[in-house]
Order: structure tokens, then sequence, then C-alpha cells
């Protein structure tokens, strides 16, 4: 328990620490006047007050990813704990803050533009493409998700036509996105999905009192217990696996995609902190509760990993038995909330996001409606197909390419800050030691090369060290 609580106020501190010097390097001008008034337009470009915008980017970046991802991680030990403490100070918060910063510099860009800006064109046009081709992916996952829950509680009772309850799900979960993609920020988003991110708060906090009220026995961080502990240990790898399982809640790289979103209905600069660095701290605090409660109900890691090889690995199936237990009838409640509305509210921002990324792209005015559906539409029309696939495949082709984006969003922000001689270290450092994680996976994963860690180890170190020589030779003049 001690490990556990020495790493939540290690984020809690991070924030006043860690969070003014991050804020110092980018250099903040309070008197800027924001894209919320200069290209306010009603749609998307709307000022909101700090708290509302704080509370839409927490839910936005979190939904489901703190919960099921942390359950995940939590099986391979309590190093999970070191991994979301560390990624969510260092790099995580690093990432989120510069997306949401550089958007608001640049008129509430997107990041396939912020990207280019400091990268190169040949990277703001791959972009475009891989950043619409993973919020296509997320977007599909947080509809099949909801779906697949919503059938289990409702069962075999509705049925349109050749459609069974499954796809009357997800056809009634496409509408909702349509409609929340398409319409102004402030009609639904703005006006729900405080009340949800409050509620998601809620959840943890509360599971956080019932692990001090129970008493819970976590294990200490040790030499001894920081190693590997996962059931299967033998083909999940400590590293990286534990670096791609549990990307919200440490860095994922679908937060660079949400901050300008947001960036785009900040009222002033000052803001920056509280709602892009500190709604990453949240999460991360978010996660670290998750991980030490999925160990502790469990009564182990090793029980942990018992009980989840017994149910699929489903960790909303983890998620309903921990409310149920320790929450009672409300936390059945907030646990269904949990499980369905939160992974929807961050799939139809994933789409929002990819309705203004192609906006952007085409230099389409977003504010007439027409021209949304123009967008939006063909989106669905992609996503429909691709829930068509196996979900475990569409989750692990998701899961690196969240990783390899905010890989790429953390040496944008490294280029940035060397490009105006400020101290890039704080990306730099975070940016290399996600392309070698990315590397290590691409070449050990057997969705991909499928390689030995014989090879995928010093490969990824290389590929690390390579961008790292590049990166220096081009920009090592620009330093302090």
């Amino acid at each position: 328990m001690i490990s556990f609580l020495v790493c939540l106020l290690i984020l809690i501190a991070a924030y006043f620490i860690y969070g003014p010097v991050v804020e110092r390097v980018f250099g903040i001008e309070p008197e800027r006047q924001t894209p919320a008034f200069e290209k306010e337009d009603g749609v998307d470009y709307v000022p909101l007050s700090a708290w509302r915008v704080f509370m839409i980017q927490f839910l936005n970046i979190a939904g489901l990813g703190p919960i099921f991802g942390p359950i995940l991680g939590a099986m391979y030990g309590p190093s999970a704990f070191l991994w979301i403490v560390l990624a969510s100070v260092f790099a995580g918060a690093v990432h989120d803050y510069f997306c949401g910063m550089l958007s608001v510099r640049h008129g509430g860009s997107s990041i396939p533009e912020l990207v280019g800006n400091y990268l190169g064109n040949g990277f703001r046009q791959f972009m475009r493409l891989f950043s619409i081709v993973l919020l296509l992916l997320l977007g599909a996952v947080f509809i099949l998700g909801p779906a697949r829950i919503l059938t289990g509680i409702s069962g075999e009772f509705i049925s349109i036509g050749n459609l069974d309850t499954f796809d009357c799900w997800l056809m009634a979960i496409f509408a909702y996105y349509i409609v929340a993609t398409v319409l102004p920020i402030d009609k639904i988003i703005a006006r729900f999905y405080p009340l949800f991110g409050a509620l998601l708060l809620v959840m943890a906090f509360g599971l956080l009192g019932a692990l001090l009220i129970h008493g819970a026995v976590l294990p200490e961080l040790s030499l001894e217990t920081i190693g590997n502990q996962h059931g299967k240990a033998e083909t999940h790898f400590l590293y990286p696996m534990l670096f791609i399982t549990v990307a919200c809640g440490a860095i994922s790289g679908f937060h660079s995609t949400q901050s300008p979103i947001m960036a785009r209905c900040l009222k002033n600069e000052r803001q920056g902190r509280p709602i892009f660095f500190g709604a990453m701290i949240v999460e991360g605090i978010v996660a670290l509760i998750w991980a030490a409660v999925a160990i502790c109900f469990f009564e182990g890691v090793e029980g942990l990993n018992s009980a989840m090889a017994e149910n699929d690995n489903n960790p909303a199936w983890a998620v309903k038995n921990i409310c149920d237990s320790w929450l009672g009838v409300v936390g059945g409640t907030l646990a269904i909330i949990g499980v369905v509305v939160c992974p929807i509210t961050s799939g139809d921002t994933a789409f929002r996001s990819a309705r203004l990324i192609i906006a952007d792209f085409l230099q389409l005015g977003q504010k007439l409606i027409r021209r949304r559906l123009m967008i939006t539409l063909p989106l669905f029309a992609l996503a429909w197909l691709i829930t068509r696939l196996e979900f475990g495949v569409v989750w692990r082709y998701f899961a690196f390419s969240n990783q390899f984006l905010a890989t790429i969003a953390l040496w944008m922000a490294a280029a940035y800050l060397a490009k105006f001689q400020k101290f890039y270290w704080i990306a730099l450092v975070p940016a290399a030691f996600m392309t070698a994680v990315c590397s290590t996976y691409f070449i050990t994963a057997p969705e991909c090369l499928g390689l030995g860690t014989a090879v995928a180890y010093p490969g990824g170190i290389l590929i690390a060290l390579g961008a790292i020589v590049f990166f220096l030779r081009k920009n090592g003049k620009r330093h302090l």
C-alpha cells in the first residue's frame, strides 16, 4: 500500500512542480487572442468556461482507457504502477500539453497540420491518412464494445428485418454518433459530457475510498516484484507489451487528436496547464486507482490473472464485479455508465476529430451543416465496414497505431522547441523512449513482424538511437 500511496502523491505533486516547468518552457502569452474568439463560428470554435473545457477534455481522453488498460496492465504486476506514474508525468502530460497549446498557437489546427509545420510536408501527408485510420479504428472499437455489452444486458429481444440485436444496437450508436459529430459542440458535448466526466471521477474516487476502508494489501515495489508477473509471461513480455497495453492513463496518441478540439474552446492560454497537463495527470490518478483496485479485489496479481483467464480477459466483466461488490447498487449503475456511456462519448469525439482533420486538409469551412455531412457520412460508411472485422484484430492494430501516433507527436514537440531555441529535451527523451517501445513492438508482435526478442530488443534501441542522432544533427545548434 505504501508504494501505491507514494505513486499517488507523486502524480499530484507533479502537476504543481513539473507542470509549471513545462508551461515555462513553452512560454504562454496570456494577452494573446485564442482561436475560440479569433475564429468563433458557433460550431467548433466556441469559447467555453475553463471547468467545462477541463471536464470535456478529461472525458474525451479518458473514456474507458484509464480503466480497461490498467486492469490488463495490472496483470503484469506492480511494475504497472511505475509505468503509469513516470509515463503520465514525463510523457503523457508533456504530449497532451504541447499538442493542445501548439493547436492554440496555430488557430486550432489539427494534429496532421501541426506535425507538418514542424516535421515537414511529408509527415503532414502521412499523418493525414494515418490519423484518420487511427480514429476510424478507435471509433469502431468504441462502437463494438458498447454494442456487445448492451446486447448482453438486453438479450435477443430486438430485431429489425435481417438485423439481430447486436446490429440494432450498432445502428443506434451510429445514429447518435452522426448527430453528435455534426451538431455544434455546445449543443450536446458541452452540456452533458462534463456530467459523464464527473461520474467517471466519482466511480474512481469511490473505489479509492473502498480500497482504503478495506485496508487493501498491495504488493510493494521492489526488485523482486518489479518483474513480469503476467500469467502468460512467455508470450506477454513486460517490455514492450505493458507500455502498449496501458496507453490512456500513461501516454496515448489519441489524445493528440482530442486536444485540438478543446484548443478551439480555450478563452486564455493560462488555461492550458490545468486543462491539457492537468487532465492527463487526473487520468493517470484514475488509472493508478484501477490498477491497484484490480490487484486488491482479486487478492493479488496471481488471482487477477486467474480470474481474467477464466473470463476471456474481459476487463468489462472485472469492472462490473468490482463496482457491484465494493460500491453496491450505486456502483453497479456507475459500472454500466462507465462501460457503455464513456466509450460512446470518446467514440463520437473521435469521429468529430476525424471530420475536423479532413476539413482542415480540404480547407472546407464547417459552419454549414451540409458541409459537415459531406465529410461525416463517408466516414461512418468506412467505420461500418470496420465493425465487420473481428474485435480482437481491430483492437490490436489500434493499440500499436495509438502509441505510434503519440511518438510522432512528441517528436513534433521536440522539433518545435528546437526551432525556437527552447529546452527540447523535455520532449526529446520521451520521444526517443516511445520510439524504442513502438519499434520493439513492431518487430516482436505476432500481428507485425513476429520476430524474437533477441532481434527486437537491440533493433528497437538502434532505431531510437538513430532517431536521436538524426534529430541532433538537424537541430543540434538550436538548444539552450
